[in-house]
């Protein structure tokens, strides 16, 4: 008999507060059967195991990450909008360093809600580009450039890579400085 209150998606909700906790790397079965009081064996009634598990927390990331994403957004073009979208996503990664290496998932194709919330996240950065004029494989390469950027740059912060006697703040803003400046230039080259 499963635990009262326990479902799927709490089993999820508290895998992601636990990997904000203790870390992605360190997410297990165990410790998330034992956070939630119940036996091992009971979780594999609202999960089908470990990789199961890793599927649905990276869906429920990426769907979150869109979130801040599609939010930030709103209402903004240019260089604006590409600084509000980066910050968010920063924003995310800091606020759920458990979670966020989850959202680096490709979308598992057979779920659907993984697909969709990926979906939303590449169309807020496409709508982005588009007001640098840039679609199609000019959208794609430039979308994998902001991706890397940013991404490189959290990653990096997380792990204590900046030892430079710099402000790391100012450093980002630098980052999408150059990004607004490759993206405005990207139809000279």
């Amino acid at each position: 008999m499963p635990r009262a209150g326990l479902t799927p998606s709490t089993v999820v909700r508290e895998a992601a507060r636990l990997a904000d906790e203790v870390g992605y790397e360190r997410l297990t079965l165990a410790a998330l059967a034992g956070r939630l009081g119940v036996a091992l064996p009971s979780l594999y009634k609202h999960v089908k195991g470990a990789d199961a598990l890793i599927q649905k927390l990276a869906a429920l990331a990426v769907d979150e990450l869109a979130d801040a994403m599609t939010s930030a957004a709103a209402g903004r073009a240019g260089a604006d909008g590409l600084r509000a979208v980066a910050t968010a996503w920063r924003d995310y990664a800091r606020r759920h360093p458990g979670r966020y290496p989850a959202a680096q998932r490709v979308p598992d194709p057979a779920d659907p809600e993984h697909v969709a919330a990926g979906r939303r996240a590449l169309d807020t950065v496409y709508a982005i580009l588009r007001g640098y004029g840039l679609t199609g494989d000019a959208a794609v390469d430039a979308a994998r450039l902001f991706r890397s950027a940013v991404h490189g740059f959290i990653t990096l912060e997380a792990a204590g890579g900046f030892g430079l006697p710099r402000g790391i703040d100012r450093s980002f803003d630098q980052l999408v400085a150059a990004l607004d400046t490759a993206y405005r230039d990207w139809g000279a080259r």
